[in-house]
């Protein structure tokens, strides 16, 4: 632990220019129009499909990510996964815009869990348009190590009713053409997300599996949908993984001065997720 800890406080900034393809190609995918241009504003979250870490193949780890960073995975934790996060929206950023980001490694913590031991790193980014801080946020990474074993993550049943307690419900189609897609416009390498073997024997998970940022962005596109004022601060954290091809509720409900989120294919959850919006 102590080699790790001492990545604390490491920080790196890199640039990018918010380009309008990248949001297009996304709202296509999704099946919006896709006409936005540049001056308009960047939709909530699609920081994301920006700021790329493309390492050539020999910097790449087993599973796609790359190997080294701002914090390098452990040798006997090797499998990294993305558990959540939390996003303030300060300002608003623009398309064409050049921005930067700067990524800081705040903490280190580690646990046992049902496969092994864990390790959760927070990493925060924060993005500035010119002078102006537009986006904070924190992400939470865990790494680990085994995977457990076969049948290890069961699928998911198909064909839920709609979610009663939900005052808004889509139903989106995670199929591994939008499971591509996505990978490809956040150049995530992870294999779990598009190589089906190694996702099935290597990870032994029952199939492909649905990215956790996708569906936080469906999440808060269906809360923006229904809300009148801005959101200002968005926060999701994983639960159980969602599986290509079965049919994904993306729900949400009013909860006092928060907009309650979640997806599911269960009865369970497979992510939680709560939206604030500007008094």
């Amino acid at each position: 632990m102590d080699e790790f800890r001492d990545c604390i406080g490491r920080s790196v900034t890199v640039a990018d220019t918010l380009e309008p393809a990248r949001s297009n190609a996304l709202e296509r995918a999704l099946g919006g129009p896709g006409q936005m241009v540049a001056g308009d504003t960047l939709p909530l979250l699609g920081h994301w499909l920006h700021f790329w870490d493309v390492q050539p193949p020999g910097a790449l780890g087993r599973d796609g990510h790359p190997a080294t960073g701002i914090f390098p995975p452990p040798a006997a934790l090797p499998r990294r996964m993305w558990a959540g996060g939390r996003i303030l929206f300060r300002a608003p950023l623009l398309l064409g815009a050049a921005v930067t980001r700067t990524s800081t490694v705040m903490s280190v913590r580690q646990k046992t869990g049902r496969t092994g031991p864990l390790l959760f790193v927070t990493v925060r980014h924060e993005i500035h348009e010119g002078g102006t801080l537009a986006v904070s946020e924190e992400q939470d990474l865990v790494y680990r190590g085994s995977a457990g074993g076969p049948q290890s993550s069961p699928a998911p049943a198909a064909g839920l009713p709609a979610a009663p307690d939900a005052d808004w419900t889509v139903i989106v189609d995670p199929d591994p053409v939008l499971l591509f897609r996505f990978s490809a416009l956040t150049m995530n390498g992870h294999r779990i997300h598009y190589d089906r073997q190694y996702a099935v024997e290597e990870e032994f998970y029952p199939g492909l599996v649905v990215q956790g940022p996708l569906q936080a962005i469906l999440m808060l596109r269906l809360a923006t949908a229904h809300l009148a004022r801005p959101v200002t601060s968005f926060e999701f954290r994983g639960q159980k993984p969602a599986i290509d091809s079965i049919q994904l509720h993306i729900c949400g409900r009013r909860d006092g001065a928060d907009i309650a989120l979640w997806t599911r294919q269960g009865g369970e959850p497979n992510m939680v997720a709560a939206a604030r919006t500007a008094p």
